[in-house]
């Protein structure tokens, strides 16, 4: 059998053309098969799809501030932030009472909420003692890398 360089040369064309790894033809007898590696792909870990958006409350959450038309006052405090993406939980469990409420103290250790990632349970705790000032997220919101979760002042 006769190998024809052109006809390899025009169908490694294609394969580049056309984002292939392999082709294929056959004229009879003749049967040629062109295939090439993939071009690695280096990066770091996969993303993770975009947060789902949370579904929209009945009423604006307790801790929430009507809007009067006047400038909102800066919280001044601490702010806690979230160690990682996942779903913030104010509450041990569903229906049992939260961790934390706004205008109660809290101690250097305690637990605030739970940050629930890759079905993992991770405490988030008080780095410092104070008073919760504002509690930033809802439960069972999602929250991402470094958003502000709660102020203690």
């Amino acid at each position: 059998m006769q190998i024809d360089p052109a006809l390899v040369r025009e169908l490694a064309r294609l394969l580049t053309d056309n984002e292939l790894t392999e082709i294929e033809v056959q004229d009879g007898a003749r049967r040629i098969k062109v295939s090439r590696e993939p071009a690695p792909i280096y990066g770091s870990a996969p993303m993770m799809a975009p947060p789902a958006v949370a579904p929209a409350l009945s009423g604006p959450p307790a801790h929430a501030k009507e809007d009067l038309g006047t400038q909102e006052e800066e919280v001044s405090g601490h702010a806690v932030k979230s160690p990682m993406v996942g779903t913030a939980f104010l509450s041990p469990e569903p229906g049992a009472k939260p961790f934390i409420e706004v205008g109660k103290p809290v101690k250097a250790g305690d637990t605030l909420c739970i940050i629930e990632a890759m079905k993992v349970m991770n405490p988030i705790t008080a780095p410092e003692g104070g008073v919760v000032k504002e509690i930033m997220v809802a439960d069972a919101q999602p929250v991402e890398f470094d958003q502000p979760l709660l102020i203690i002042g």
